[in-house]
């Protein structure tokens, strides 16, 4: 959760992830996998970015779920045309269904356990309607991270100067991120300490999920940001 960042978010992730570019590759991806797909579900969507630019840049119809409220809040001051609910990706129901369900960003990682990101594709797959498609992109695999590595990044937003330093610590198959913030403004300095926690996955493992979900995957070992990506459909359709 990103309880102590949600309003600086999109300043740090914007000079990180090329937003627009993504966006188009999803989207060409979507009309070439599925013509005529004009509904997008964006589960995970933090700020609704991929969905404002799939619906402003690209045409489609996109609403999202996130489990954070206040990512829900500034995705649907953002995007006031799509429908954002706060919700657990491993169990809602929106009561309609998609052309596409989208699961971005690594954030199916979230999820920690195998057993509960079936339960997540089981849910998107209920929600994709006939003839659709579900998109993930996943986090690393076992053996994919460096914990020695420390990330860094600067950012000016309004009159805060943020500075946010990240640590990655491997405990078996679970990755723990450890998120400092140091935050100077008109009123001093601040810091704070975020905590996330994304479980390792093999690709088999996901492929075999996607298949007790009832999903038939493809798997594009590159994807969206070299983290690779998951294409399904129904095993039925």
């Amino acid at each position: 959760m990103f309880s102590e960042s949600a309003d600086l978010y999109d300043a740090i992730y914007g000079g990180i992830k090329d937003y627009a570019a993504e966006t188009a590759q999803i989207a060409t991806l979507l009309r070439q996998a599925h013509p005529a797909a004009g509904t997008v579900l964006d589960v995970a969507c933090g700020t609704g970015e991929h969905a404002r630019l799939l619906a402003e840049s690209h045409g489609f119809s996109a609403d999202g779920i996130d489990l954070d409220r206040a990512l829900i809040a500034i995705a649907r001051r953002k995007h006031p045309r799509g429908r954002f609910v706060q919700a657990d990706m491993s169990d809602f129901d929106l009561g309609c269904r998609y052309d596409a369900v989208t699961c971005l960003f690594s954030s199916i990682g979230y999820l920690r356990t195998i057993e509960k990101v079936v339960q997540a594709l089981s849910a998107f797959r209920r929600h994709t309607a006939a003839g659709g498609i579900v998109v993930v992109e996943p986090w690393f695999a076992p053996g994919g991270l460096d914990p020695t590595r420390v990330s860094r990044h600067t950012v000016n937003v309004g009159q805060l100067h943020v500075e946010r330093v990240g640590h990655v610590e491997i405990d078996n198959r679970i990755s723990r991120l450890r998120f400092d913030y140091r935050i100077e403004g008109p009123d001093g300095v601040s810091l704070a300490t975020e905590h996330h926690e994304l479980g390792l996955f093999t690709k088999d493992e996901m492929l075999g999920s996607f298949a007790d979900a009832g999903l038939a995957a493809a798997y594009d070992p590159v994807g969206l940001t070299g983290r690779g990506l998951y294409v399904a459909r129904s095993a039925a359709g």
